[in-house]
């Protein structure tokens, strides 16, 4: 019988293959990091096709250390960075640009334009027109590569965030197709009808030809090509990697919340069957299962949480390695007055201003690299807060939040979290709820597990942080220097 769920975690700056049993257990994992390309400020790029050269040699290192075959594996589960756009040529198979990473911000321009035109975008597909979506992405290939467009009117290219990319690829080129979460991220699709809009793809001239089918999260996509990868098994299991992190952290009935704290920050509040709007925040689909109703989210998508760290270590030297941060932080009692605004690549939620910058504010002679590394852990908390302070104002609230990701390890982060909340942060026992999720809703597609009672059965946690400080006064500091930070985008 074969025995194991491979996940393919794909994110921003690494590829990932964890081996699970089902009982949400990790037996191996690979990982491997891959290019990051910065053709001008404020852009960003990835080789596609590096990135699944690299996803399969992690899928090889995950097996070679498990010990196990390919014959082992009973299906694949795929969770994925999410907006991230490539487009390629059907029949050679050949991306005609380097994908477009959801951090770029060449299109804002187009979405601002949007934004201010009508509510269509906002009301049908409960985002906040952005260049951090797919749609204006995918408008800005056809229109900047030569031929591009010519070639889409032709019905000769395709269009698939990652995990669509993946699935073509190791399907040999047989399936183009994504589901539901994952679509809700383009810009294009309606959260009303579950289909592509043609309204909205003819706004931004994006021909129908390239979009792919849409499937349930737990549908057998296909089988994968043995001469692609060499194996045989059943991708049966898609969610973008936010979606896939709030379904393995078991967050399955509406009001439960998590965070994931990786490159960006990501809170989550399941709403059940009714796609609301917020202001400031995101609707999204949760996930859609198998003669199921959908079930939505609201979503706070915070740009640069993990990412501030690892600036910090590679744009200036300060640590030389993220897992220092956290000893670096507690080396000091406090941030001394200095706060990190880490508007890298922009705002998101709750303000999504693509113009303000980055801003270090409180400095002095006394300010030392470690209160600047505590100034970015506190940032995390900060802007977690912000979305939890616009949650909150209309009508969602969480008695705890379950959080997961990298940062996690960081227990003075998640006090601090605790504390800035005032809420008990609850930290996953699977530190893998990202590719545990994708893994889980594989499992469910190919009945190896039951459903969701069951994905509910095995959760688990890894202790509770609790309020102990009131941080009133310095969330109160946070506010002042985030203001001095938009007051410099608008002078």
């Amino acid at each position: 019988m074969k025995r194991y769920i491979l996940s393919l975690d794909q994110g921003t700056t690494s590829c990932r293959a964890i081996l699970f049993d089902k009982q949400g257990k990790t037996i191996a994992t690979g990982q491997r990091e891959f290019a990051q390309f910065f053709p001008q400020p404020g852009w960003v790029e990835h080789d596609a096709e590096e990135i699944f050269r690299t996803q399969m040699e992690c899928v090889q290192d995950c097996l070679k250390a498990a010990g196990a075959a390919g014959d082992d594996v009973a299906c694949i589960g795929i969770s994925n960075q999410r907006e991230t756009t490539v487009v390629w040529n059907r029949k050679t198979g050949v991306p005609v640009h380097k994908a477009i990473v959801w951090q770029c911000r060449r299109t804002q321009d187009v979405a601002n334009q949007l934004r201010a035109e009508s509510n269509e975008f906002r009301e049908k597909t409960g985002l906040v027109p952005d260049a951090y979506f797919s749609g204006p992405k995918i408008a800005w290939i056809l229109d900047n590569v030569p031929e591009a467009r010519a070639q889409a009117e032709r019905g000769e290219l395709a269009f698939g965030t990652i995990d669509t990319w993946l699935i073509w690829k190791m399907t040999g080129g047989v399936v183009h197709a994504t589901e539901a979460s994952n679509a809700s991220r383009t810009m294009l699709f309606n959260l009303h009808t579950m289909k592509w809009d043609e309204s909205l793809m003819a706004r931004l001239r994006v021909p129908s030809s390239l979009m792919p089918e849409i499937f349930p999260a737990d549908h057998v996509f296909g089988n994968t090509s043995k001469s692609v990868i060499g194996f045989e098994a059943p991708i049966s299991g898609v969610l973008g990697d936010q979606q896939a992190a709030l379904f393995g952290q078991a967050c399955l009935s509406q009001g439960m919340a998590k965070c994931t704290y990786g490159t960006g920050g990501f809170l989550l509040v399941n709403i059940g069957e009714a796609p609301n709007l917020v202001p400031g925040l995101l609707t999204t689909v949760a996930w859609q299962l198998k003669n199921s109703k959908p079930c939505y989210a609201i979503e706070g998508a915070i740009f640069i949480t993990g990412a501030a760290i690892q600036w910090l270590r590679d744009g200036l030297g300060l640590l030389e390695s993220s897992d220092q941060a956290e000893a670096m932080a507690s080396s000091v009692s406090s941030n001394d007055g200095v706060y990190f605004v880490p508007a890298l690549v922009g705002m998101g939620s709750p303000w999504w201003n693509s113009d303000v910058r980055g801003t270090i504010v409180g400095l002095t002679r006394g300010t030392s690299k470690e209160h600047l590394v505590r100034a970015a852990l506190e940032a995390m908390a900060y802007q977690v807060k912000d979305v939890a302070v616009q949650m909150s104002e209309h009508g969602l609230s969480m008695s705890e939040l379950r959080v997961d990701g990298g940062a996690t390890r960081n227990s003075l982060m998640l006090q601090f979290q605790s504390d800035v909340l005032n809420v008990p942060i609850i930290r996953s026992g699977q530190t893998e709820s990202t590719a545990w999720g994708a893994a889980a809703v594989a499992a469910i597609g190919v009945g190896l597990m039951s459903g969701v009672e069951e994905v509910q059965s095995v959760w688990l946690r890894d202790g509770a942080f609790t309020p102990s400080a009131d941080r009133s006064a310095e969330y109160a500091g946070w506010r002042r220097a985030l203001k001095g930070a938009f007051a410099c985008a608008d002078a």
